[in-house]
């Protein structure tokens, strides 16, 4: 009978906690979005590699690595008559010591639900910056002399999380503000418009300008595609933000539409 009790007891803790966690949820989603001020970006550098290069290159990261970004929201932004005029303010934490849990690879429901919340904790676990933030990306960096590739990065909407795995170089740090924009925009809700297979954009959500005539090539690229479409079967990955725009059902999913 005790066992029953204490069981059940159990039970109702759980279900009321993924209430709580749920309710949260939401309500950070509609803070996130609602674009009545701007949002406190965070960037956490983090030494993939434990390398000696990398660790220099992290000791020279300054805001101006990251203006870009700020510069970018503005522009689209304004083209999208958003009310609030500068979206983002982009800030840099000292570097982080300890490594993000790794996603499941084809992992079940379950055991992607598990990541999740070990992800989330272990950011408030390494939260380094003691002001108000509103979304947390904690950037890897691999030095690009000794890694030819890096992680597929990612962004959860929930906890408003980005995990960036970029190269500690600084004629790369324009294409790494394309992917750190791209998991931003991942936990504002925004959605990929590639296909995964082959990792070109879907037309016509991951076209910057499906109606440009002719289609082929276009100019820049959509920004949650992440790739500029030359042809039906070749794609460029763009190398700084210029390049790349914020769709319509991209703004959509934001709520700027």
């Amino acid at each position: 009978m005790a066992g029953g009790f204490i069981k059940s007891f159990r039970i109702l803790i759980l279900l009321y906690i993924l209430f709580m966690v749920a309710v949260s949820s939401w309500l950070t989603r509609q803070q996130s979005t609602a674009w009545d001020r701007p949002l406190r970006i965070v960037i956490y550098p983090i030494n993939g590699d434990g390398s000696e290069a990398t660790r220099l290159y992290i000791g020279k990261l300054g805001m101006d690595t990251f203006q870009t970004i700020e510069t970018f929201f503005d522009s689209e932004a304004e083209r999208y008559k958003v009310l609030v005029k500068h979206p983002v303010d982009v800030y840099l934490s000292s570097e982080i010591n300890g490594y993000p849990p790794q996603a499941p690879h084809g992992g079940s429901v379950r055991s992607i639900m598990s990541w999740s919340l070990k992800l989330r904790y272990w950011a408030w676990c390494h939260d380094n910056y003691d002001y108000p933030k509103d979304i947390q990306i904690f950037v890897q960096y691999y030095d690009p002399d000794t890694h030819e590739r890096v992680a597929h990065s990612l962004g959860l909407q929930k906890g408003l999380v980005g995990v960036v795995n970029a190269f500690s170089s600084e004629t790369m740090a324009a294409g790494n503000n394309v992917i750190i924009v791209h998991e931003l925009l991942h936990t504002l809700g925004a959605t990929d418009k590639y296909d995964p297979e082959t990792n070109l954009p879907v037309y016509p959500t991951g076209y910057a300008d499906p109606g440009q005539d002719p289609i082929f090539p276009q100019k820049k690229a959509e920004i949650m595609a992440g790739r500029i479409p030359i042809d039906m079967n070749n794609a460029e990955i763009p190398d700084r933000l210029q390049n790349t725009v914020i769709g319509a059902i991209t703004a959509r999913e934001i709520y700027w539409l």
